[in-house]
């Protein structure tokens, strides 16, 4: 927050950019020719007596006064190779403001005077003499001549550096390129064709869905072909034959990728995207070179799920100025949470973690590759309440996420001590923790596999859930929040990276059942999300519930991912159905029986509606886990916990209305 402001500041008391020097020379240089031009012209070249002398004795100020005002308006912060609208409008503002200053100074300091003259007053003779002021005609050549010769040179610079084609005439050999997206994306990505015509790309035309830009062409002279529906897309790709396709709209929805890339595919086309809007704001080397960012379409840009649109800085900034807390740092989800909570400015963000290396990592990053200079690593275990104490005395965050989880499905199954003791018993740790360290904002993050759990981790963090909206009764200062959700592409328990590395060694891919669904959403998105649930709590204890789509079918997911590969499934890729593991279900549920969604006013999260659990209950509950745990004995600590997990869904409705007792 204070390098930011102290940015502003520097920005303000300087605001000429150190590169913009030559073009402050040609400006003062074009402001003079105006004014000279302007006498000259209204007085036809021969410019005599009082504003002869008017024009010599004000030119030496009227350039700097002019140049002042037009850096005033920041004509001068940026260099005239990137000139766009704002630049031409800021000239327009500083020319009548430059030539309101100019009028207003001779008006009132009457730099030149007529001659003294005899005037014969009131029976007396006086010398007299009055002011030279600039002619109306004068004025309007001055500002007609100035606006026309800053905004030309302006012009000028950026069309030589743009360098305008009426025609691609490239080397040999030059790629035919269709680009999907005739906006913003699409003009960059011509933009940087044109300047390099050593990549041997040679841009034909575009597809759009805008009906107003259809049929026409740009400042290149190419033209917007078609819409993206399937009907035009084939038609374009058949008739225009292009060697690539470029898919360049940042937000493009999956359902649009996917049109995109399978009509490619039957013929045979590669296709490429640009990065999408996450990746394009966590792109830490402050410059946007397009071409070089092109990269293969992935399965994540393919999930038909229309992209959630947050202004990051306005949902996160209940935690600008703050001590945050991000427990399982190093993890998948916990590292994102770290990147995108340190731009919005907290005082000091608290990584901890209890691997050595994740920590690390993810610290390196953002200190080394995206300046930050509030991270505070803290090599600790959730399970170990001392050490936790100790931490959240030492730092008082104002918020903790709790991201610390163990992810594997049948890791858990094989080591259930482990699972409860990480993901139900640390949890609860931390929550009440939290809660006696006077934490103002605790939020959990959970997974769908926590509704009606068929497995220990499911069971686990269903258990989590448990203790959180417990805590939220027994720590009324501390207001908590759990936010669930399914699962997270690219993270330590997807089936993404599995897929992908029987893939990359020739197979077979495996599959559990053909009838398996699975929800998805991508890494960034479900954090932005978590971020701004931590914010919308009412009341402590609520369960938000990430809204993910339309399920996707695994099998579907696994040949998905076999033909991006530019492979053919079960004839260069087997896909083997091994069969579903024990406990494991078909298709996963967000919400439990006894929970009911309900809106609120953040898009894509929904409040689970439930009924109050009992406190008293979750503490028997814990403690006779606590027993197992310490006794190890892992089966009848797995028998027990998945009992107790389906004890709320079939107690509900019953005595208690749903809470157990």
């Amino acid at each position: 927050m204070g390098s930011r402001m102290r940015r502003r500041i520097r920005s303000a008391a300087l605001p000429v950019h150190r590169h913009s020097l030559p073009q402050l020379v040609v400006d003062g240089a074009l402001v003079a020719l105006a004014y000279f031009l302007a006498f000259r012209l209204r007085f036809d070249f021969h410019v005599t007596g009082r504003y002869d002398e008017l024009l010599e004795t004000t030119i030496p100020w009227v350039v700097p006064v002019s140049l002042v005002v037009f850096a005033a308006f920041g004509l001068y912060q940026r260099l005239w190779t990137f000139v766009g609208q704002r630049d031409y409008e800021a000239v327009v503002k500083g020319v009548i403001v430059a030539t309101l200053v100019i009028v207003g100074a001779i008006t009132l300091l009457h730099p030149v005077q007529t001659a003294p003259r005899v005037v014969f007053h009131h029976d007396t003779f006086q010398i007299e003499s009055s002011p030279v002021t600039l002619p109306a005609s004068v004025i309007s050549l001055f500002f007609l001549l100035a606006l026309t010769l800053l905004i030309g040179a302006r012009f000028i610079v950026h069309l030589v550096v743009e360098g305008r084609v009426t025609s691609f005439r490239m080397a040999k050999g030059a790629r035919d390129v269709l680009i999907i997206g005739g906006g913003d994306g699409g003009r960059l990505v011509v933009r940087e064709l044109v300047r390099n015509p050593q990549l041997r790309l040679r841009p034909v035309g575009f597809l759009d869905d805008d009906p107003r830009k259809q049929g026409i062409k740009n400042e290149h002279g190419l033209k917007v072909l078609g819409t993206t529906s399937v009907p035009d897309l084939e038609r374009v790709l058949d008739e225009v034959e292009p060697e690539e396709v470029v898919i360049a709209i940042p937000s493009a929805p999956g359902t649009l990728r996917a049109r995109v890339v399978t009509a490619c595919r039957e013929r045979g086309i590669p296709v490429r995207t640009m990065p999408t809007v996450f990746e394009l704001l966590r792109d830490g080397s402050g410059h946007l070179r397009v071409t070089h960012q092109l990269r293969e379409v992935r399965v994540e840009d393919m999930l038909g799920r229309e992209p959630v649109r947050m202004e990051l800085e306005r949902v996160g900034a209940y935690l600008a100025g703050q001590v945050v807390m991000v427990t399982g740092a190093g993890g998948s989800v916990g590292g994102e949470l770290c990147r995108q909570i340190a731009q919005v400015g907290p005082r000091r963000l608290v990584l901890l973690d209890h691997a050595e290396d994740n920590l690390f990592e993810i610290v390196r990053e953002l200190e080394e590759e995206r300046h930050v200079r509030t991270a505070v690593p803290v090599l600790a275990d959730c399970k170990e309440e001392e050490r936790m104490r100790e931490v959240l005395t030492e730092h008082r965050p104002a918020a903790v996420f709790h991201a610390a989880a163990y992810k594997h499905v049948m890791m858990m199954e094989l080591n259930p001590v482990e699972a409860i003791r990480n993901n139900a018993l640390a949890t609860r740790l931390v929550a009440r923790i939290a809660g006696e360290t006077g934490v103002r904002s605790f939020v959990l993050v959970s997974t769908d596999k926590a509704v009606k759990p068929a497995t220990v981790m499911g069971a686990s963090k269903a258990l989590a859930e448990w203790a959180v909206e417990a805590a939220a009764v027994q720590h009324p200062r501390t207001k908590y929040s759990t936010v669930r959700f399914g699962n997270v592409l690219a993270s330590s328990g997807s089936v993404v990276p599995i897929f992908r590395r029987q893939i990359a060694t020739g197979g077979p891919v495996t599959v559990t059942d053909p009838r398996m669904t699975r929800y998805f959403m991508t890494i960034p998105e479900a954090v932005q999300l978590i971020i701004r649930a931590g914010s919308l709590s009412e009341t402590s204890g609520e369960l938000f519930v990430l809204e993910m789509g339309e399920p996707v079918k695994i099998v579907e997911l696994a040949e998905t991912m076999i033909r991006l590969s530019g492979l053919e499934p079960q004839r260069d890729i087997a896909i083997e159905i091994v069969g579903a593991r024990p406990g494991e279900k078909f298709h996963e549920d967000l919400f439990n029986p006894y929970e009911h969604p309900q809106p609120t006013p953040a898009q894509k999260i929904v409040r689970a509606e439930r009924d109050a659990l009992d406190p008293t209950w979750v503490e028997r509950t814990f403690t006779e886990i606590n027993l197992l745990v310490l006794e190890g004995d892992a089966a009848a600590l797995a028998e027990h916990v998945c009992n107790l997990a389906g004890a709320r869904t079939t107690r509900a409705g019953g005595e208690g209305a749903g809470v157990p007792t």
